[in-house]
């Protein structure tokens, strides 16, 4: 009895976390001014229960950002990044990147305005992660280049895909056109050079 209550409460807990960090992510995507009430209404769930999970604006957004990078994980995952040649990896996580970043463009643009640079960054880690271990293994195999460091690559990388999703965003490009020029930019910056 005593475990199986503890297991509801533990199911409506994780549903209201779910909820609230919907509805913040529903309110950025809208433009919505990002106050705790309107998350609670937004989520339907009374303020305090919004405070106990999220004490204050800062840790919440946090929280959506963690969320964030966690899908891109998953998706980066999915596509096998340590399969094949380093360069066609390279080409299933610009995908991978272009769709996430795309979906989540709204959460970093209230990231990069409200957390500090050391928060984004721990939250980025694990998905940095594992496109700093791509990059190493192309280099391993003489498919990538060396003459600038591993973390210029990585930054670069998201660096590009943000910004064509800012063009897109602008109306500067359309989505075939950002995507396409991801897929062709992005290579050839990883790209070793073959000239002597």
């Amino acid at each position: 009895m005593g475990e199986s209550t503890v297991d509801h409460r533990r199911a409506v807990a994780d549903r209201n976390v779910g909820a609230i960090l919907d509805a913040t992510e529903t309110l950025l995507a809208q433009n919505t001014p990002l106050s705790m009430s309107a998350v609670a209404a937004e989520a339907r769930v009374s303020r305090q229960t919004l405070y106990t999970h999220f004490p204050d604006r800062t840790t919440l957004l946090g929280a959506v950002v963690t969320r964030a990078v966690s899908r891109w994980v998953a998706a980066t995952e999915r596509v096998e990044p340590q399969r094949g040649p380093a360069l066609e990896a390279l080409g299933r996580l610009v995908d991978v990147g272009w769709q996430e970043i795309s979906r989540s463009s709204h959460i970093a643009r209230a990231a990069s305005r409200e957390l500090d640079a050391e928060t984004v960054r721990q939250a980025h880690e694990s998905g940095v992660d594992l496109l700093r271990r791509l990059v190493r293994r192309g280099r391993r195999d003489g498919s990538f280049r060396t003459d600038v460091p591993v973390e210029w690559l990585v930054s670069a990388f998201f660096a590009l895909i943000h910004t064509a999703r800012d063009d897109v965003t602008a109306g500067r490009l359309s989505e075939r056109a950002a995507q396409q020029a991801l897929s062709r930019t992005v290579p050839d910056l990883f790209r070793r050079s073959t000239s002597g």
